[in-house]
């Protein structure tokens, strides 16, 4: 029963979410009445497609950069050789979340212009801390008993931890990259405000129109892209771990 519901739950977002993009005219007669003044009810100065395979193309890049230097910092830092530095990857990992996405646009735009480059960059740095933390934390948990087994069979380091340490630590490292997609799907939208493509537009356009069908438009495709990502995610790691023996089938 629960299967069934969340199938019916995962397309009733997926038919919502392409009549949003692709046929949002539909929908008109529930989003008049958040007008005024006549003004438009449906978003037609951009193409809605477009600006989601933007909005989602800066994600998916930004992404990639992060879980690179996340990982790697992970795994350095759970080394004896990188131990002591573990403190100070937490506390650059922590600054790229705290500090305000705004910020870093304001700053970042002087030095690589309007554009995609400073929403890129506010992404990168967002994205840094769940996967540095689940990356982290999935390599310690993983049992002494388990790497001296590992030890025993004669397993360098690196193989030690290409065959046990990071296959046991992979579901974690998967929970913060979703983690982390989402977090970014939903900050990607202040990048218009810097003149990068994507579906903050439509909400900056309802903002300053004073449209809330505009805003309820933007907000909706990217909240219901946020929950669909995330369900995929989800179930592309249970097929991972599926198939790696960590979960049964």
């Amino acid at each position: 029963m629960k299967l069934v519901l969340a199938n019916l739950f995962r397309a009733a977002a997926l038919v919502l979410l392409l009549i949003l993009l692709f046929r949002t005219e539909w929908l008109s007669f529930l989003l008049v009445p958040l007008t005024s003044n006549n003004a438009p009810a449906v978003y037609t100065q951009n193409s809605l497609p477009h600006l989601a395979a933007s909005h989602l193309f800066l994600v998916a890049i930004s992404i990639v950069g992060s879980a690179v230097l996340a990982i790697l910092g992970g795994i350095f830092v759970t080394r004896k050789s990188g131990e002591d530095f573990l403190p100070l990857s937490r506390a650059i990992a922590n600054a790229g979340q705290t500090f305000p996405p705004v910020a870093v646009l304001a700053l970042a735009v002087p030095a690589t212009g309007f554009g995609a480059g400073p929403t890129l960059i506010a992404l990168f740095l967002y994205g840094l801390l769940p996967i540095f933390e689940n990356t982290v934390s999935g390599l310690k948990q993983v049992s002494p008993s388990v790497l001296d087994a590992a030890d025993g069979m004669g397993m360098n380091g690196t193989q030690r931890l290409f065959q046990v340490e990071l296959p046991l630590a992979l579901p974690l490292i998967l929970e913060g990259l979703k983690v982390a997609t989402v977090i970014n799907i939903g900050t990607a939208t202040i990048g218009s405000t810097v003149a990068a493509k994507g579906l903050g537009e439509v909400i900056i356009a309802g903002l300053i129109s004073d449209n809330t069908a505009f805003i309820l438009q933007g907000g909706l495709i990217v909240g219901l892209m946020a929950v669909l990502i995330y369900d995929a995610m989800g179930l592309i790691e249970n097929a991972i771990t599926e198939r790696i023996g960590l979960r049964p089938a």
